[in-house]
């Protein structure tokens, strides 16, 4: 705005707004630069004054928001959000520019915070639409699931609740969806159904406004007031008896020449002639906490009104757009949404952008409009851009009218111990906090990746669950991981709840550790903090965990409880070393579970039910693959140690310690390296059970499976044990127990049964002979067994079937005589087997041309 200020007029400047709309901030600015006030005042928590003035400093950079936080306990937590087109921030940026004193004046967070202690649970209750101002206290919707742990958020500038209880009392209920929403009041009276939209044609759609469009809506707001009372916001009352305090005190101080910046639905009671004793009167006996506040980053997304922010808008994104466009805002935005697009591969033109624009257009003088809005601008890309489908719509509406950007706050900004050595420790690995979710590959053989990993690991146990591991699409093996990041504001709420644990992310991370330790209830729990203190690198909290873990160890004696723990364990001695760390004493801990499971489980397996049969079969399960990885790594842990403890010239050239390390290490490895074929006899005798109380036909079946698969089990021993399992003196039900046990689950039964016709045949002539009385009892157990295959194999084990046992045994021991199934040759034909060995050499790393001979060696 040019030209000469304008003379002051009577009184302060009140300028009511709508807070995170762009058409109050451009008006507020304007106002400002025609009247400059000696002093702004804004509504917010009156503790930030201290640290308003770091708005002005580069590193900032919206949008932000204040934390306030109860200094005994950080969960108990409000924001005050602001963007780059909030009024507010405006206001801030205009007073700091022009060296003008900015302060607070609603009520206190020491207060608003302990007043949401006391308050009953709020029941989950729908929007009631946007807010005039975002200092209108209306928390309205549900909590976001992802939010910080607060009961309520504190008022002014639309504090955010920071948790909610689900628990809802009746009354707050009621109280509720009692309150009114200014902008869905004027709009219907307006004529229109849609409150955003009347909001931008009279407001957003029509340049910077003036005094005129303060005094209209002042006005309205009066009418509304005069009609609602305090429109269900019972909190009002105290808040504008506040501000109108602190109103009052920047006129004995500065004159007439002030300047408000407050929610517009405020505006006629700070209007309102009251005396300074009654206002003291509403505030005497408020409840008070020592709080502390600081800035934090935000981000567009939680601006959004479906986040559950009671004060949010539909479009933080598009807003963004309108007020930083400096013109053409319909083209500007139309040539965004064709990048983003033309990013997705999808192909559009300069040609698409300017039938757009002139859809828009056309759509908005037939509506009526002033100006091609949000609705206008999405139908246009909609019919031109994405020919009618709505998927790029979606896309459009995620990345640009919502958008995923995270404001910056600087490093001088109060903050806790803890949040500055993550902020170090993050610069440090280059893991820079973003609010659009990535994905992160990390391989943990490279030094700053295993760092990477390791604070991660301690963020989540720490409760910061910024990165969430995934699976890794690309390699298995353990030196990889794979993490899904994305930064929440919120989590600004967990670093400094977790402050209490101590002042690095190292130290709080071993403290939280060892108290879990000391208070985890179960051994199955134990176990997984030693894992996750393993993955975390707390070398220090492994002594406690170690103890806890032994001590819980000796007590339990339930063979489930045992298994549960078992393989958490097992990997834990796998990631010592992947990620070099000594895991001897968890080594003997887990030879010391598995050799009390070989020991319980035979008893445990007898007079099961169906439930506890299968319970225990994925116990089984488990504890096979724990018992070969902890071999593995035993074996691997000897081999390991040989090479890098060679054997010294003499006696004297190895200490005691270092001896009785050795041999400690090298008694741990026999035993686990015993521990294998102790199992597999354990399984044999498992699967040989049949007598009375006999163990169920799930688990004998499942034992004999896991037998073959490790070739501890001939196939014709196998075949053997399935017919007995299949003999007439065995009930149907058993019967189908046992198969499900053998080839159910989709680990390869149905493969196996394709390659073994001696097995398909038994199988195929047992369910023959299933009297009709029983076939409705072992129906749905072989329904459940067969679905679990894939569909290749059970058309080719229908296949199978329809062709008949073969005539000469089975066709993989068989010549070429053998019948063939249809799509399958009569037999093994060594010469066109050849013929593909040196392409399977190659993959394998092999020399693609061996002699002749042997590939025909390799084929038969």
């Amino acid at each position: 705005m040019t030209g000469a200020p304008r003379a002051w007029p009577t009184g302060p400047l009140l300028l009511g707004v709508r807070h995170h709309g762009p058409g109050s901030a451009r008006a507020v600015r304007a106002a400002l630069d025609a009247c400059p006030p000696r002093v702004v005042l804004l509504e917010g928590p009156p503790e930030a004054d201290a640290i308003v003035g770091l708005a002005a400093e580069k590193d900032m950079r919206p949008p932000v928001a204040l934390l306030a936080h109860a200094a005994d306990d950080p969960g108990r937590a409000g924001f005050w959000p602001l963007a780059g087109f909030s009024p507010e921030w405006a206001a801030i940026q205009w007073a700091l520019a022009h060296e003008v004193p900015v302060r607070f004046i609603d009520l206190p967070a020491a207060n608003s915070l302990a007043m949401a202690a006391k308050k009953p649970p709020v029941a989950e209750v729908a929007p009631a639409g946007p807010p005039v101002s975002v200092a209108e206290p209306t928390p309205a919707g549900p909590p976001d699931p992802a939010g910080p742990s607060a009961p309520v958020g504190p008022p002014g500038l639309e504090a955010e609740a920071a948790d909610e209880d689900d628990q809802a009392a009746p009354a707050a209920a009621s109280a509720e969806r009692m309150r009114v929403d200014p902008l869905a009041v004027l709009s219907e009276a307006a004529g229109y159904d849609d409150p955003e939209r009347w909001w931008e044609d009279v407001i957003e759609h029509r340049g910077s406004g003036g005094a005129e469009a303060f005094t209209a809506v002042a006005e309205a707001m009066a009418a509304l007031r005069a009609e609602y009372g305090h429109g269900g916001h019972e909190d009002d009352t105290v808040r504008e008896a506040h501000m109108r305090l602190r109103l009052r005190e920047a006129r004995r101080e500065f004159g007439d020449e002030v300047a408000v910046v407050c929610g517009a639905w405020h505006v006629p009671a700070l209007g309102e002639r009251t005396t300074a004793t009654a206002d003291r009167k509403l505030l005497k006996g408020l409840p008070k906490v020592k709080t502390e506040i600081s800035w934090v980053p935000w981000t567009h997304r939680r601006l959004a009104r479906h986040s559950g922010y009671g004060a949010g808008i539909t479009s933080p994104g598009w807003y963004d757009h309108l007020f930083h466009a400096p013109d053409r805002p319909v083209e500007r935005w139309l040539t965004k949404v064709a990048g983003l697009l033309r990013d997705e591969d999808f192909a559009v033109s300069s040609a698409h952008v300017i039938e757009a624009v002139r859809l828009a257009e056309t759509l908005a003088a037939m509506r009526g409009r002033p100006l091609a809005g949000l609705a206008e601008t999405l139908d246009a890309v909609r019919a031109v851009m994405c020919d009618g489908s709505d998927v790029p719509i979606a896309l459009v509406r995620d990345r640009l009218v919502v958008g995923d950007i995270l404001g910056e706050v600087p490093e001088s900004a109060p903050a806790v111990p803890l949040q500055r050595d993550l902020t170090r420790t993050q610069r440090s690995l280059r893991l820079k906090p973003e609010a659009q979710e990535r994905e992160l590959e990390l391989d943990l053989r490279k030094e700053t990746d295993a760092g990477r990993s390791r604070l991660l690991h301690r963020l989540r146990l720490l409760g910061v669950d910024w990165g969430t591991p995934a699976v890794s699409r690309g390699s298995t093996g353990t030196f990889r991981e794979t993490w899904r990041l994305r930064w929440e504001p919120e989590l600004a709420v967990r670093v400094a709840e977790a402050g209490v644990w101590g002042t690095t992310v190292l130290s709080a991370a071993t403290a939280k550790a060892e108290t879990e330790a000391r208070s985890a209830k179960g051994l199955a729990e134990v176990t997984e903090l030693a894992e996750r203190c393993l993955l975390a690198g707390l070398s220090a909290a492994l002594p406690v965990v170690m103890r806890s873990l032994a001590d819980r160890a000796a007590l339990d004696a339930d063979v489930g409880h045992l298994a549960q723990a078992l393989p958490a364990l097992v990997r834990s001695v796998r990631y010592g070393d992947v990620r070099g760390t000594d895991t001897a004493s968890l080594g003997e801990v887990a030879v010391g579970l598995a050799e009390r499971i070989l020991v319980g489980l035979p008893p445990a397996c007898v007079g099961l039910d169906a439930d506890g049969a299968a319970e225990m079969r994925r116990h089984m399960e488990a504890v096979h693959r724990a018992i070969a990885l902890l071999s593995e790594t035993g074996t691997a842990g000897t081999e390991a140690g040989a090479r890098s403890h060679p054997q010294p010239h003499s006696q004297t050239d190895m200490s005691t310690t270092d001896m009785s390390t050795a041999e400690t290490r090298a008694a741990e490895h026999r035993a686990a390296d015993g521990l294998r074929p102790r199992w597999a006899a354990m399984l044999r005798n498992l699967a040989g059970r049949d007598g009375t109380p006999a163990t169920p036909g799930l688990i004998r079946g499942r034992a004999a499976r896991l037998l073959l698969d490790d070739g501890r089990l001939a196939e014709d021993e196998a075949a053997r044990l399935m017919g007995l399992a299949l003999s007439p003196g065995t009930q149907p039900p058993e019967a189908a127990s046992w198969i499900e046990g053998f080839i159910g689950g989709g680990t390869g039964g149905g493969m196996l049964l394709v390659h073994d016709e001696r097995l398909l045949g038994l199988v195929d002539r047992w369910l023959i002979s299933v009297p009709v009385e029983a076939f409705t009892d072992v129906l749905p157990l072989l329904r459940r067994t067969f679905s679990a295959y894939d569909t290749g194999v059970r058309r080719t084990l229908g296949e199978l079937v329809r062709r008949g046992p073969a005539a000469d045994g089975p066709t993989g021991a068989g010549g070429r005589g053998a019948p063939a199934a249809p799509g399958f040759g009569p037999g093994l034909d060594p010469d066109r087997a050849a013929a593909v060995v040196p392409t399977v050499r190659l993959l394998l790393g092999l020399d693609p041309a061996p002699h002749a001979n042997d590939t025909m060696e390799a084929a038969r």
